[in-house]
């Protein structure tokens, strides 16, 4: 945009974007050039490092598809480009001057020109190359507006090569002449060779490029799956036709009615193909035996139901139509599957090889405002205290030297740039083209091609990408059931995790719901959800969907969240609250916009604009949007359609301020839909598995919680808790009845390969028999048994740990051993150890070092007892009166008020192993803060909304725990703990 605005200033109406090695910007360039009355012209600027080889100019589309094949794949390959260009048929080299000299290059093909710029005229008299008239052209770069860009191109030459700014080595920046020049300025500075003008023109006047920006532009994915579209939609058809039967147990006739509707729009916008790649995908992964869920706007399809992409049905929900498919929609519909995050790259391996032009989306990281400062502060040689200082922002910027000025400076110049090309989230574009035909792709660590540019380019130039998402929520659902077959295999059998028509109705799930015992459940989990959930007392699944939505920052920042529970609450307040527009377009939400669609609908029903329209305000809101007078346009006839209806002004601007409330942050209903579902099925896994779930959960990384607390959550369901064991721990946690083994993979310094290696002796061999047998059998150094000594995974020999270390240390030369099989049983000598004995608290202690946590309660480790017994269980009996209670920390979520202040919520858990909930206001939060994970004492007000308790805490303190006594006085540990007891 900077770049097009500079060449309109100075008369420029043919401009060749040439970025070094990059076509980030090359679609985007040709989007706005039109604009500023300018002729984009797309090239490559060849260089190994800093060293140029030579410009590529496409003559056409053709040509920069020969320019982009030819750049990716020496950044596939990290192959040094070749000083001279390959033979390209439908492109323009042009061999900068310098390195024409530099490689002595002498002979031209027809479509090979020589550049020369401003400071090259001075050399250009007195060498041959003069005598080329015909193939000499102006090549002016433009790299720098003024002297600020040069000073911010310096700058990120030495953040690039890590080097401090002194250091930087005048070959790795550019030349300060790289700048433009007004076009008669250029005409009068190579007055001396009007042959070079001349040729530059030509060149120019036969370059084109063009790709389709209008509203009206075909989508470029691949157009049919099977060859034809008359095969495509027969397919279709037949698919929609087999799923009828498996969906419904009656096909009435409304259900005909919207699937007719449904194809005939699918047919008429062009989007078989994107239905049919879907359902490839999917039926491939169940081919595997694959979880997976389909949400986004395409859940609220019945199509997609049939065809399993998703398990929402449209009808049952009354899911809106027209948000996920409308005539005015130039963009198929969106399709989100998330796959189990173990799964996710074995299916994006299928789409490379199952589709042609296939590629992963790009996308931009910019610099951030913390990001930059420290890399600046580095580049300046600024001391790490320095930078840190500047990051706290507790300055006054006139007391501050000069260096630590530019940092700022050039801080906020930086902030927002590109600073590297990464990739989207879950994006792969499926194209009917070559991917090339578009950009040039890189090949970052993940292995596949990926594209410069990001998706909002790629879809402004028709190309939609398919959505595949890893997640653990599915991992754990996968997994919970491999843990049912072995651990209780009778029951396995009977279980069918996709039954969510029963799991709907079964009043155990839904009690779970009710009463917000979903620890370790996805998208339920959270302190925030847990709240709702009991605020609304939700015990269905439409009222699960809605919380689903409802918890959603443009909801609750509309403050429409808490007129929703009111409405729930008390159906009164519905008829007297809501508008009676309202409350006839979302009748199941009491008149409250609660799903993405919910803005189309009011839009079209009570702000009277088309569904185009209402369409233009919906992608507005989601942040994908590009037009911004597009979108003040549709806000300004909403407002004025209003206003002609008659709607008083406080009406028009609530409604108004509820819609703007969603930018960014609605869900569609389908997608809370979908969401529920996968609810549905690990709360069903929560209750009636619980223990097997919740080693589901932790071997899947946990959730929103840490680890100790889902340790803690199955010993309140009845496990029995093990610290590893090199006899029956795995690298992951292991179930055996009720007794849970954790697994290797928390003792955070044994390395993984000494873990590998326990298991397969013991997998080959059979279990260890002693510490001595053990060492025969695994190779391991001192350092790494010590740590499964100090654990007590050696506890199966009776012996006690300090006893067996200094058998370790005895046995273990310091000497590196070979690592080779023993011919002979080896003869242990028997040496005399002293009594030796490990106190709970020493235990507690180094399960907390090595694990991260400790199996006991950490009450117990208490400096002082606590004074009382109170916990979640009093909280009734204390309601509107003050409490005194302890509890561990789980999570706090600091938040602010409307004019900025600090305030806390904090969820704890009692001496009773039950969670209690906190919130510290403003005043409060100023005067005490919460400082890491410990025991805090409580004193504060019980307090009830909607039913749910929460305490206003008034004060707090951290309560101290004792002396670890691996480093205190160990009698004075022992007789402290000894007290407890």
């Amino acid at each position: 945009m900077e770049l097009l605005e500079l060449a309109q200033q100075n008369h420029v109406t043919q401009l060749v974007l040439t970025d070094i090695n990059n076509t980030s910007a090359g679609l985007n360039f040709v989007r706005k050039a039109p604009e500023f009355g300018i002729k984009p012209i797309l090239g490559i600027d060849f260089r190994n490092g800093t060293q140029p080889c030579f410009i590529g100019i496409a003559q056409n589309n053709e040509g920069y598809l020969e320019l982009n094949d030819f750049l990716s794949h020496h950044l596939h390959d990290g192959s040094e480009i070749p000083y001279r260009a390959p033979d390209f048929k439908n492109a323009f080299v042009v061999y900068p001057f310098e390195q024409v000299l530099l490689n002595e290059l002498e002979h031209f093909q027809d479509h090979e020109f020589v550049g020369i710029s401003i400071k090259d005229l001075r050399r250009l008299p007195f060498s041959k190359l003069v005598l080329l008239t015909t193939k000499l052209v102006v090549q002016q770069p433009v790299t720098f507006r003024n002297k600020q860009d040069f000073n911010a191109h310096r700058l990120l030459r030495a953040i690039d090569n890590n080097l401090l700014l002194s250091k930087l080595p005048k070959e790795e920046e550019a030349s300060e002449e790289e700048k433009m020049y007004p076009v008669q300025n250029l005409a009068a500075a190579f007055s001396e060779f009007p042959f070079i003008l001349e040729n530059t023109e030509k060149l120019l006047n036969k370059c084109s490029i063009h790709f389709d920006f209008s509203k009206d532009r075909k989508p470029q994915n691949l157009k049919t799956y099977l060859g034809s579209v008359e095969e495509d939609e027969q397919l279709l058809d037949q698919l929609c036709a087999e799923g009828l039967p498996y969906r419904y147990e009656e096909v009435k006739d409304s259900i005909k009615n919207r699937l007719t509707k449904e194809l005939d729009l699918i047919k008429k916008m062009g989007f078989v193909s994107y239905f049919l790649i879907n359902w490839d995908i999917v039926s491939e992964a169940r081919r595997r035996g694959f979880f997976y869920v389909g949400r986004g706007s395409g859940a609220n399809s019945i199509v997609a139901y049939l065809l399993r992409i998703t398990d929402v049905d449209p009808m049952e929900l009354d899911l809106y139509f027209e948000r996920f498919i409308n005539l005015y929609r130039a963009n198929p519909p969106d399709f989100d599957i998330d796959f189990s995050w173990k799964d996710r790259p074995a299916m994006t391996e299928y789409i490379f090889k199952r589709f042609e032009h296939v590629a992963l989306l790009g996308t931009y990281v910019t610099f951030k405002e913390r990001g930059v400062i420290r890399e600046l502060g580095k580049v300046f040689g600024l001391p790490p205290q320095e930078i840190d200082f500047l990051l706290a922002g507790r300055y006054d910027f006139d007391q501050l030297d000069h260096v630590s000025k530019l940092v700022l400076k050039y801080g906020s110049l930086l902030k927002g740039k590109p600073n590297y090309l990464s990739i989207h989230a879950g994006g792969i574009l499926i194209s009917d083209k070559p991917l090339h035909w578009f950009s040039a792709t890189h090949l970052p660590p993940k292995g596949f091609p990926t594209t410069q540019y990001d998706m909002v380019i790629a879809e402004d130039v028709g190309l939609y990408k398919f959505d595949i998402l890893g997640q653990r929520g599915l991992g754990k659902i996968k997994e919970a059931l491999e843990i049912v077959a072995y651990n209780q295999p009778e029951k396995y059998d009977r279980i069918d995790i996709h039954n969510i028509k029963g799991f709907k109705k079964d009043p155990v799930i839904n009690n779970l719901i009710k009463t917000a015992q979903c620890m370790g459940c996805f998208y339920v989990e959270s302190p925030a959800m847990r709240m709702l959930l009991k605020k609304l007392q939700v015990d269905n699944y439409l009222g699960l969907v809605a919380a689903s939505s409802i918890i959603r920052p443009g909801v609750a920042k509309s403050g429409m969240m808490r007129e929703y529970i009111l409405r729930h609450r008390n159906k009164g307040r519905t008829e007297e609250k809501a508008h009676p527009v309202m409350l006839e377009i979302m009748p199941d939400t009491y008149g409250v916009m609660v799903y993405q669609e919910d803005v189309i609908k009011v839009a079209h029903h009570f702000a009277g604009l088309d569904l185009g329209e209402a369409d233009v305000l919906r992608r507005g809101m989601s942040g994908k949007f590009r037009s911004r007078e597009e979108f003040q346009k549709v806000q300004d006839k909403f407002i004025s359609n209003c206003r002609k209806k008659g709607y008083a002004e406080s009406l028009i601007s609530e409604i108004w301020n509820q819609v703007a409330s969603f930018a960014g942050y609605a869900f569609a209903k389908g997608h809370s839909a979908s969401y529920a579902v996968e609810s549905y099925q690990s709360l069903f896994l929560r209750a009636y598995f619980p223990l097997e779930y919740m080693v589901a959960v932790l071997n899947n990384g946990g959730g929103f919680y840490r680890s100790e607390f889902y340790v803690h959550d199955a010993r309140m369901m009845g496990a029995t808790i093990h610290p590893p064991c090199v006899n029956k721990s795995m690298i992951v946690n292991r179930i055996y009845g009720k007794h849970i083994y954790l697994g290797m993979m928390y003792l955070r310094d044994l390395e993984s390969r000494v873990m590998e290696r326990i298991l397969k002796e013991r997998m080959l061999h059979g279990s260890f028999s002693s510490l001595e047998d053990f060492l025969d059998r695994v190779f391991i150094r001192m350092e790494q048994l010590s740590i499964l000594i100090r654990i007590d995974a050696f506890r199966f020999t009776g012996i006690n740990k300090h006893e067996l270390l200094w058998k370790a240390h005895l046995m273990l030369s310091k000497n590196d051993r070979l690592e080779h099989p023993k011919l002979f049983p080896p003869r242990h000598q028997k040496f005399q150890m002293p009594q030796l004995n490990t106190t709970a608290l020493e235990t507690a202690f180094e399960q907390w070092e090595l694990l991260g946590f400790c199996l006991c309660s950490p009450f117990e480790l208490l400096e002082e007892p606590p004074k009382n017994t109170n916990g979640q269980k009093d909280l009734e009996r204390y309601l509107n009166k003050y409490i005194d209670i302890y509890g561990y920390l789980v999570t706090v979520k600091n938040t602010s008020t409307h004019h900025g202040k600090r305030m806390h919520f904090a969820t704890l858990v009692d001496q009773h192993g039950e969670v209690f909930d906190t919130v510290l206001f403003p005043p409060v939060a100023a005067k005490y803060y919460f400082r890491g994970k410990g025991i805090y004492r409580f004193y504060g007000k019980v307090v009830e909304e909607f039913g749910f308790l929460s305490i206003e805490v008034i004060k707090m303190k951290k309560e101290n725990y004792v002396q670890d006594p691996r480093y205190a006085d160990m009698r004075m540990s022992k007789k402290l703990f000894d007290s407890k007891k």
